[in-house]
């Protein structure tokens, strides 16, 4: 007489259906957000979701504006600029702004800190960087709600 326990799950149909019920929970339990919202990482919400974000780098100079689904860049050679869709989505740290510009993926992402703009002297709430393909570039950021101070205010 053959043991149960000496066949494999594969050759034991009930068996492969015991582990599998068993196992399902504890499956079931591993794709759950966790029960305690404590027990989520924070979400930034330092930049609310319905205002516009405004950005400026330079070496080479960039620069634009994004709001409402919408993002506009610009350069010295595009000064009225690109505007495209983008997805916008709030991370652990700041926020992230997607889309595409002339066919490349556009990414960039603002994050809470000190920015300075040493041509203009001018200073920021936020960081911006930007990914344009495979080229990045780093840059300042603010809000009508947090503005930026210095020589040339505005926007």
């Amino acid at each position: 007489m053959r043991s149960v326990f000496a066949m494999t799950p594969a050759m034991n149909p009930a068996m492969t259906r015991t582990a599998l019920l068993l196992a399902s929970p504890l499956l079931l339990a591993a794709c759950q957000s966790p029960a305690d919202p404590a027990d989520r990482a924070p979400v930034f919400d330092g930049i609310a979701a319905d205002e516009t974000v405004y950005f400026t780098g330079n070496e080479p100079f960039w620069g634009g504006e994004s709001g409402a689904g919408r993002l506009t860049y610009t350069t010295p050679e595009n000064i009225e600029g690109s505007t495209f869709p983008v997805t916008r989505f709030a991370g652990n740290s700041g926020i992230g702004i997607s889309g595409e510009l002339d066919g490349q993926p556009f990414d960039m992402t603002v994050t809470r800190g000190n920015c300075s703009d040493t041509m203009s002297d001018t200073d920021y709430p936020f960081t911006a960087t930007l990914r344009i393909g495979e080229e990045q570039r780093q840059g300042c950021a603010w809000t009508h709600r947090q503005p930026r101070t210095g020589l040339e205010q505005g926007q």
